[in-house]
């Protein structure tokens, strides 16, 4: 089965209550590869890669976040088809 891809931006307290590095960590436990980033404007911006499975059940993840975090809504959005295929998660500086 191919693997899909969802852009996501998530909203709320998000920065600051370790919200990058646990969705690191619960990616590499589902097995969803692709990166995590702060943004300037306070939010959190997201590209998952996985089975479908696997990116539902991260995405149901990032709509309650980590313990401290305060979600206010996951913004998803089908990422253009294409070549690139990610190896690992990884976290990317603030943009």
């Amino acid at each position: 089965m191919s693997p899909i891809t969802r852009q996501l931006h998530i909203r709320g307290t998000v920065q600051g209550v370790w919200y990058r590095e646990s969705m690191r960590q619960e990616a590499e436990q589902l097995g969803v590869t692709g990166w995590v980033r702060n943004r300037f404007d306070g939010s959190v911006e997201a590209l998952v890669q996985g089975t479908p499975e696997a990116v539902e059940a991260i995405i149901e993840w990032c709509k309650r976040g980590p313990e401290r975090a305060e979600v206010a809504r996951v913004e998803i959005d089908e990422a253009t088809p294409g070549s690139e295929r990610f190896d690992s998660f990884v976290k990317f500086p603030t943009a």
